[in-house]
């Protein structure tokens, strides 16, 4: 299968790729702030791993959210 172009996508999948990335950058953002301003203790697990973990697309801020805060 030939990788496809921008220009090959039709205007509702180029709209559906711009929404996901824009959910995706906002939850990760969202997340790595509130990491960087968490204490230490608050969060379970190394903050190092967490900050990486994060940049995984969709799973890695949503995982955060839901088991990396106490």
């Amino acid at each position: 299968m030939a990788r496809k172009r921008w220009t090959d996508l039709t205007p509702g999948q180029q709209t559906a790729v711009l929404i996901g990335a824009s959910v995706q950058l906002s939850l990760a953002a969202t997340a790595w702030v509130d990491l960087a301003k968490r204490p230490r203790d608050v969060v379970r697990g190394p903050k190092p791993l967490w900050a990486a973990a994060i940049a995984v697309n969709f799973l890695g801020p949503i995982a955060y959210f839901v088991a990396g805060r106490r």
